[in-house]
């Protein structure tokens, strides 16, 4: 099964961890309107809310490849309110994709 992604950060093209969508199909750009970016340090954060929006990179990824990024930003899927980041289900000009929020 293939899944929509919307990365930004690290995993965008040209960042540390972009190897993890190494083999993935490369979908465009796009912005998530109504979403605030916030820079946490050692890494960045986005939330609902606010008028601000953010510039994503759009990939399509196995379950395989999803299953390894919800490692990397703390997502449990059987637990989510034991995660780092949620990942949500938000349109994009791409139709519905996920981000972690």
């Amino acid at each position: 099964m293939e899944h929509l992604v919307a990365v930004y950060g690290s995993l965008k093209q040209g960042h540390f961890n972009h190897d993890l969508l190494k083999g993935s199909e490369f979908v465009g750009e796009d912005r998530l309107f109504e979403f605030t970016l916030y820079d946490l340090g050692l890494f960045p954060a986005i939330k609902r809310g606010g008028s601000e929006s953010v510039l994503v990179e759009i990939y399509r990824v196995s379950t395989e490849q999803l299953h390894r990024l919800d490692k990397l930003e703390g997502y449990n899927q059987g637990e989510p309110h034991k995660s780092l980041y949620l990942r949500i289900e938000v349109e994009s000009s791409f139709g519905s994709v996920w981000v972690y929020e």
